[in-house]
């Protein structure tokens, strides 16, 4: 069984859609980098539950960037992902966070950026402060302002397991939100035990049993770094040869650590001299 899913559904009789996400072994590969303090931990898990209900419900081709920051402990935290459900990301801390932390003792005066960056068109950049109450309600926030879209937002993690819930309006539907306020009504009474240990046919059935609901297939939910020998490489041709020279001649090679995954590329000197003579392997070695 899958314990990195999400599911899309939508009511019958009313103009509202939902999405449910249940993360565990991607979530668990994101904190593996690390070693986070507890609160953090549970922000990850958020913002990655988070990541991956907004890149289902604005439907593109590409990639997608949640990044939180602030003057606070937490300078920075950002998950990437694509219209694949494929997430990745790390947080940035300095000095001791308090396990029950809230989202502004982390972040201090902060605010959250989402990037969209299609594979064809426009890129588009959006950003909310983080003044709200926490994660969830940032999001909303972030819907009223971009899409004008009455959205609820349930998020939850623990260090083990995240899960989150969206419900919206849907798109080009306008007036009586009646049925939004009661169905919204509904999701809240939602706990985080039950999104960690239901399946999301349960789940929707506790919720909405007197509701006409129809649940889509589910989509996997993946942890996958996009780092490469290759990448590395080219961040290094991207400096001065002299001064890869000198630092080659100090060190006897050259590292380049991946931030998101912790994996090692190493270059020794034979390695820099094919990479500007332009004989540069494609071996993905580490």
């Amino acid at each position: 069984m899958n314990n990195d899913i999400l599911h899309r559904y939508i009511f019958d009789n009313a103009d509202v859609r939902g999405e449910i996400v249940q993360l565990e072994s991607s979530y668990q590969e994101v904190l593996s980098a690390h070693i986070y303090p507890v609160a953090l931990q549970a922000l990850i898990g958020e913002l990655m539950a988070a990541t991956s209900l907004l890149t289902a419900t604005i439907k593109f081709s590409g990639d997608i960037s949640v990044q939180l920051q602030g003057d606070g402990p937490v300078s920075l935290a950002v998950i990437n992902g694509n219209n694949k459900q494929v997430l990745r990301g790390v947080a940035r801390w300095n000095g001791d966070i308090a396990a029950d932390a809230s989202l502004q003792q982390m972040f201090g005066k902060g605010y959250m950026v989402i990037t969209l960056t299609p594979d064809e068109g426009e890129r588009y950049q959006g950003i909310v402060s983080l003044d709200h109450v926490n994660l969830a309600a940032c999001l909303e926030e972030y819907f009223n302002q971009s899409e004008q879209l009455p959205t609820q937002i349930q998020l939850f993690a623990n260090g083990k397991q995240a899960a989150g819930m969206l419900l919206q309006v849907l798109p080009a539907k306008s007036g009586n939100n009646d049925d939004f306020e009661h169905l919204s009504a509904l999701t809240s009474t939602i706990k985080a035990d039950e999104l960690f240990t239901l399946d999301a046919e349960q789940v929707l059935h506790r919720l909405y049993h007197q509701e006409e609901v129809r649940l889509f297939d589910p989509v996997d939910v993946t942890f996958k770094c996009s780092c490469s020998r290759d990448r590395s490489a080219a961040a290094i041709k991207t400096l001065p040869q002299t001064e890869v020279e000198e630092i080659l001649a100090e060190e006897g090679n050259i590292e380049m650590d991946c931030e998101y995954c912790t994996v090692k590329y190493s270059f020794d000197a034979i390695d820099i001299a094919a990479l500007f003579s332009g004989s540069h392997s494609n071996q993905s070695q580490q």
